[in-house]
This record gives structure tokens, C-alpha cells and sequence, in this order.
């Protein structure tokens, strides 16, 4: 790296709509992002390509360090580098020696700032980054397990960057609270989402109705979808307890997640469909290739979890689609429902106050639901959108650099 230069993610024009980072200088940045491994679907995974893509489009050189996946496709289609070491492993001796490679990438790599996305990669990308003297940011993607002390000092790395990106504002108190980590060192940065496929006008009719029939759903009931891996604090029990309350039984639901290995919490739930006789009402899909469409045919989108949500990427797809959504009152969802603009919040685990939001969100007549349908897609293109989630990131970057170079 060039002591001499300060560096710059994004020049003068930046993306349309207004989300620019500022020019700090001429010169552009090489960031390395590390993250334990690159499967199919997570946020985390999802989020570290589309800023390795935001970065490239900059102008500026994107590397990635994981132990590698099927999104490695997805990087190569963005023009970023990937590298795989096994910064998955939490073996102490693995992850020391992880330092000496990441520190060798980076100085190889003329990387100028190391983003952290995970705990366990973190340790081994902070120690290289003081290593090489490079700015070093992360992202605290959730609120993690902190009940001991070991625990607490373990979860600390995420803690640790010159800058620290918060999901949401639940995130920034949550890491003020616990860690005591100064205001000064976080920035809030909402997940975005992808507007270019979350858009209702690019939807087909014909994706939708294909959707439909795959999952045997009649076109003449609404549909109610709780998307969502298969554990428990998912809430898809709460959602069970709440329609068993519901007096009429004139729709359909669909849970939409894979239980990855978890048959036990699967098999509870096919035992209290049936004990609540909903069997013909409610259907599990392991997985959906169709996001979009499936959130095109769901007259009301529910997000039950009983802990809180560190951003609720669910509940902002669907607005983005103009869909009502239901979430719990905790976490993220606060900061991205308009409640009785664009959904309703209720008590975390609470069956009745869920029951109550579907029996409104169902009844809702057609003038009141395009209504809702406005104001929820207006609510995310203005404040959730990807390009403004990617532009604020390389902010961060940027004032990292910035801070790196006149420190």
C-alpha cells in the first residue's frame, strides 16, 4: 500500500439515486472481505457479493478469503478474486496460522482494508490487519449468544474495527449495551434489498401462477407465508397456535425453509398441524428458487420470531412487493414497519395479538390494500434499497481509509 496516498472506494459520480460516497482521493481501494464460507443463501454471504460487486463497479479491486461455496460463481460473475482458506475452523491452531496467510494475502494482494463478517475469520483477519497495518472494519451481523464471559470476549472481535457496521439501530444499542463499544466507532447499515428482483413490475404472471400450481395452492383463497429456516425461534409454532385461533379456516398457509437436519422440530410441527386439525390448510416447502413470485401470490407475509430480528430481511422483500406483512415487535422489524402503513407488529410469542393481525390483514378491501401496498414499496425503495445499503458501506470504507491515512 501507498503510505503516501489516502485511497478512495468511489469517485465524483457514484450510483444513480443519489447514494455516493464522498472522494477522499484519485487513488482506489483494494478491500479484502473474510467470511467462513460462501453458501447458497445467507445474508451474510449474499451481502459479501453484492459489496464485493459495489466495489468493483467503483472502480475499485475486490478479493474475498472463505473456505469457499456456491457463491464462488456468483464472485467471479462480479469480477472479484476469491481465496480459499479454511477461516471456517474455530481450532485455535487453524486460526492462528490463518493469520500468517490472511497477513501474506494482504501484503501480496496491495490490500488496503479488511472487512470481517464473522467471528471466528475475525480473529485471524484483526491480528493480520495490525499486522500489516491496514484499517480493519466488521460487521456485527446478530445479536449472538453472550451469557458468559467467555462468550462475551469471544463474540468482543466483532467489536474490535476501527469501524463497526450495525444492521439496524437495535444492532448499534446492542453493541453500545453489551460491549460498551463507543458510538464514535459505529455505523448503522440497514441490509438492502435488491430492488432489480424485489420489484412487482418485473414479477410475471406467469412465474407466479407456475409457483401456485407447483405448490397445489387454489387461486380463489389468500395465502399467508412465513419463509424462514426450520427452528424454533423462527416462530412457525407461533404461527400455528395463532391459526388454530382464527374461526375461519378459508385459506392457505405456506412455511417456506429448509429444517437443515433439524427432523425433530420438523416432525413437532407436522404433529401440531394435524392436532390443530390445519392439515389441507397449512404445507411445509423445504426451499424456494423464487423468492419474488413467491411473495407475489401471499396476501399477508408473517414474521414470528420469538428473539429478535437483527435487520428481518423477510419483512422488507415483501414490502419491497407491496405485500401487508405481520412481524414481531423486537429487533430490526421496528425500524423497517410502518405499523398500520405498511404492517402491524405484535408481542413475540404472543398467538392471540398474531391471530388478531391476520384477521385485519385478511379482511383488508381492495382500495386499503393497494393503499398499503404504496406505502410499503415507497417505505423500502427510500430507506432498505441495495445500492443505498452498498453506497453507505463504501462510506464506511472510506472513512476508514481516511482515518488510516491521518492517523
Amino acid at each position: 500500500m501507498n503510505e503516501s496516498s489516502q485511497t478512495s472506494i468511489l469517485g465524483d459520480e457514484g450510483e444513480p439515486g443519489g447514494f455516493a460516497p464522498r472522494t477522499l482521493t484519485d487513488r482506489r481501494a483494494t478491500v479484502l472481505q473474510v467470511l467462513p464460507a460462501l453458501g447458497a443463501g445467507g445474508g451474510v454471504e449474499r451481502g459479501t457479493v453484492e459489496i464485493a460487486e459495489a466495489i468493483v463497479k467503483a472502480g475499485g479491486r475486490a478479493l474475498v478469503v472463505s473456505a469457499g461455496g456456491p457463491l464462488e460463481h456468483d464472485l467471479a460473475r462480479v469480477q472479484a478474486e476469491h481465496f480459499t482458506l479454511p477461516v471456517d475452523s474455530k481450532n485455535p491452531i487453524v486460526m492462528r496460522a490463518n493469520v500468517g496467510r490472511l497477513a501474506r494475502l494482504i501484503r501480496e494482494g496491495d490490500v488496503d482494508l479488511v472487512h470481517a463478517r464473522s467471528r471466528a475469520p475475525a480473529w485471524s483477519a484483526y491480528y493480520a490487519a495490525r499486522r500489516t497495518d491496514r484499517p480493519f472494519v466488521t460487521t456485527f451481523h446478530g445479536t449472538y449468544g453472550a451469557q458468559s464471559f467467555l462468550k462475551r470476549r469471544y463474540n468482543a472481535i466483532m467489536t474490535r474495527g476501527d469501524r463497526v457496521i450495525a444492521l439496524s439501530r437495535f444492532i448499534a444499542g446492542h453493541i453500545r449495551q453489551t460491549y460498551g463499544t463507543p458510538p464514535a466507532r459505529i455505523r448503522v447499515v440497514h441490509r438492502g434489498v435488491d430492488l432489480t428482483r424485489f420489484d412487482p413490475a418485473r414479477v410475471s404472471a406467469e412465474r407466479v401462477i407456475s409457483l401456485a400450481r407447483r405448490w397445489r395452492l387454489p387461486d380463489d383463497l389468500p395465502v399467508i407465508m412465513l419463509p424462514g429456516r426450520l427452528t424454533r425461534w423462527k416462530g412457525q409454532t407461533v404461527l400455528l397456535k395463532a391459526l388454530a385461533r382464527l374461526d375461519e379456516r378459508n385459506f392457505r398457509c405456506v412455511l417456506v425453509g429448509s429444517d437443515q437436519g433439524r427432523k425433530r422440530y420438523r416432525r413437532e410441527l407436522q404433529r401440531l398441524i394435524a392436532r390443530y386439525d390445519l392439515e389441507g390448510v397449512v404445507q411445509i416447502v423445504d426451499h424456494c428458487n423464487d423468492m419474488p413470485a413467491a411473495y407475489m401470490l401471499t396476501d399477508v407475509a408473517v414474521s414470528a420470531s420469538t428473539d429478535p430480528e437483527a435487520f428481518g430481511r423477510v419483512i422488507a422483500e415483501a414490502q419491497a412487493l407491496g405485500r401487508p406483512v405481520i412481524a414481531s415487535d423486537h429487533g430490526g422489524a421496528r425500524e423497517t414497519v410502518i405499523e398500520g402503513e405498511t404492517g402491524w407488529l405484535t408481542p413475540p410469542g404472543d398467538p392471540d395479538a398474531l391471530a388478531a393481525a391476520l384477521e385485519t390483514a385478511l379482511k383488508l378491501n381492495e382500495p386499503a390494500r393497494r393503499l398499503m401496498a404504496y406505502r410499503a414499496i415507497s417505505n423500502v425503495r427510500a430507506n432498505f434499497s441495495k445500492d443505498a445499503m452498498c453506497a453507505r458501506t463504501l462510506d464506511v470504507y472510506n472513512e476508514a481509509l481516511n482515518l488510516k491515512a491521518t492517523g
